[in-house]
């Protein structure tokens, strides 16, 4: 696990968006943290990244939003699923095992369906605005990719 010290929510965008210009086709980011922490600021600015122009929203209700950007985003929130199985009726395995990259917040919730190679990312609140960002690999791919964000 690598944790990493934010100051404010322009820091946290920064470094959202670098990764969002790191990321590939078939990328599984699962995003935890209490409410409030950061989960969407930090994945609209990961958009921006991606090249993302419509303005995210979190998919609370609606559980999962796509858009279009250098590669497709497939933004989920499943803190109002009740069980995994919920998940079967979006047709989740198309978006975690396509082209497009997946952020999911509360990934927590669903980790039984998630595949083995994903990057977790957990947003602690230490502060008014400052927040730790924990990210944790599943395979060298996603360990190379967090060297790569904090070394730019």
């Amino acid at each position: 696990m690598i944790c990493i010290d934010i100051s404010n929510q322009r820091e946290l965008e920064v470094f959202a968006k670098k990764l969002g210009q790191l990321v590939n086709g078939g990328d599984i980011l699962c995003m935890t943290g209490d409410l409030g922490a950061g989960k969407t600021t930090f994945t609209q600015a990961f958009a921006k990244g991606l090249g993302v122009e419509e303005y995210v929203t979190s998919p609370t209700f609606t559980l999962i939003h796509e858009y279009d950007g250098r590669i497709p985003l497939y933004h989920f929130d499943v803190y109002r699923i009740n069980h995994v199985s919920e998940m079967e009726d979006l047709g989740y395995e198309e978006y975690f095992y396509g082209n497009g990259v997946c952020v999911i917040e509360w990934a927590s919730l669903i980790e039984e369906i998630l595949p083995d190679k994903r990057l977790w990312i957990e947003i602690k609140v230490t502060g008014l605005e400052s927040r730790q960002i924990c990210f944790t690999s599943t395979n060298d791919y996603y360990e190379e990719m967090i060297k790569e964000l904090l070394a730019k």
